[in-house]
């Protein structure tokens, strides 16, 4: 009978057990000797009878109704796996079989909140902003793991506490307070710092009503919009940056131009001079437009690299003589190192790009009577291209900045040099089309190293990147 209990069953079996005795003792001592015999087989039959009758009655009426109400206590404490005693008979097989359907009714209830649950929490984990649910007094319900990101905290911290007890943000309070009061969505941004930089977070808040339109909490979306901020002022700068290199060639150009139109043209000397300064800021400003088309293409996703099997050592061969010529004029020894053949997989005349922007900045930063090094070294699966000097160095805070658009370390120097402050950036772009890395090493006033890895055969589709 298992866990069902047997003692009313043992009960009832005792108490007929004891009936039958006592009738026995009592009415056979009267009987004649031939009828106690008759008599005593009565009674035996009598409480086989009753035997049969309460074993019947237990199983088929009180096991069901104690194997149903077990199973309930197990359904109020959370248990639905539990299930009754199937009983066929009567009103006491209806209630196990209901017992048992509602148990498994509530069964697939719970596993369908558990997975539905578990969906939500995965959903709100993975979302990209940060996620705080308060109740209508202030203390947090639910947080995700982008909050925890953006505050840079564990869910004990948060958890359980007022708001404004663990979140030091005035915009943040004043975004609660306004969604409490006006009952609608409110918007704020703020920055906080974090251990590496300091994060730009735009704030959402918008109430939470029941069923019947009360206020019941407030749901707080944190968005770091911190690359937006810097992308908006990469913008700003950018206009800035060519509004300030056009207006240079542009004022000198229109300048002389006026000196010459009110007098100087008769004068010879100082005709061809005044042309000559034209000429050079015309080139510069040409070259300015010519390396603005360039990085728009190389920005632009569509832009196609024509792949083809180049031998790098040959490539590097036909751009020596122009950097030489360049390297003599300032006494610059150019040293070269470079295997008899190496093949690679690229875009011939985007590297030529990368040689010449790289090894013309080298000669340029690089004092009389200088060194520089461009050596090519096979590895793995790839190539590295080091190209280094002895010039004058570029300082720790602005190597984290040097393949920005027109930034310059020392803008009068790179203005005589002839550069327009985007070749580094062009240079950048060319090496990732490639799926390549570049990075820098230097040291002021001893010298500047890049190293460049390309992979011998990068994976492209089409022609794409």
């Amino acid at each position: 009978m298992g866990s069902v209990n047997i003692r009313p069953f043992l009960s009832y079996l005792f108490v007929v057990v004891l009936i039958f005795a006592g009738m026995g003792i009592i009415i056979l001592p009267l009987l004649p000797l031939t009828e106690r015999i008759i008599g005593g087989f009565s009674l035996l039959g009598g409480l086989i009878v009753f035997m049969v009758l309460i074993i019947n009655i237990f199983e088929k009426y009180i096991k069901p109704v104690q194997s149903a109400s077990r199973v309930a206590d197990e359904l109020v404490k959370g248990n639905y796996k539990a299930r009754t005693y199937v009983s066929y008979f009567g009103e006491a097989g209806k209630l196990s079989n209901a017992i048992n359907v509602l148990a498994r009714n509530l069964q697939e209830i719970t596993l369908q909140e558990k997975m539905q649950e578990s969906q939500m929490r995965t959903v709100i984990d993975n979302m990209e902003s940060g996620l705080m649910l308060i109740d209508e007094k202030g203390y947090v319900h639910l947080i995700n793991r982008k909050f925890l990101q953006i505050f840079e905290g564990e869910p004990k911290d948060f958890m359980g506490f007022l708001y404004y007890d663990v979140l030091d943000q005035e915009r943040i309070h004043k975004a609660v307070q306004e969604a409490f009061l006006y009952e609608e969505k409110v918007k704020d941004s703020f920055t906080i710092s974090g251990q590496i930089e300091r994060k730009s977070i735009e704030v959402v808040g918008a109430p939470i009503f029941n069923e019947k339109q009360v206020l019941n909490g407030a749901v707080l979306v944190f968005h770091d919009i911190t690359e937006l901020k810097k992308l908006e002022e990469m913008r700003k700068d950018f206009v800035a940056n060519v509004s300030h290199e056009l207006k240079t060639p542009i004022t000198s150009i229109r300048g002389f131009a006026e000196t010459l139109l009110e007098g100087a043209m008769e004068d010879i000397q100082l005709r061809r001079q005044f042309l000559e300064i034209i000429l050079k800021e015309g080139e510069r400003l040409q070259a300015l437009i010519y390396d603005l088309l360039e990085l728009s293409k190389l920005e632009k996703d569509e832009m196609r690299l024509e792949y083809q099997n180049i031998d790098l050592s040959s490539l590097v061969e036909e751009l020596l003589p122009v950097i030489k010529q360049q390297a003599v004029k300032k006494q610059i020894d150019l040293s070269i190192k470079l295997p008899d053949t190496l093949e690679i997989v690229a875009d011939a005349d985007r590297l030529k790009q990368v040689f010449i922007n790289l090894l013309n900045n080298a000669v340029n930063y690089t004092s009389d009577n200088g060194k520089v090094l461009l050596k090519v070294s096979e590895k793995l699966n790839h190539i590295e291209i080091t190209i280094s000097d002895t010039g004058i160095g570029i300082p720790d805070e602005a190597q984290s900045r040097i393949f920005e658009r027109f930034y310059r370390v020392d803008r009068a120097r790179s203005r005589n040099t002839g550069g327009t402050g985007l070749g580094l950036a062009i240079v950048k772009h060319i090496v990732e089309a490639h799926h390549g890395e570049i990075r820098l090493e230097s040291q002021l006033e001893k010298g500047t190293t890049f190293i460049i890895s390309l992979p011998r055969k990068p994976e492209y589709s089409k022609g794409l990147f």
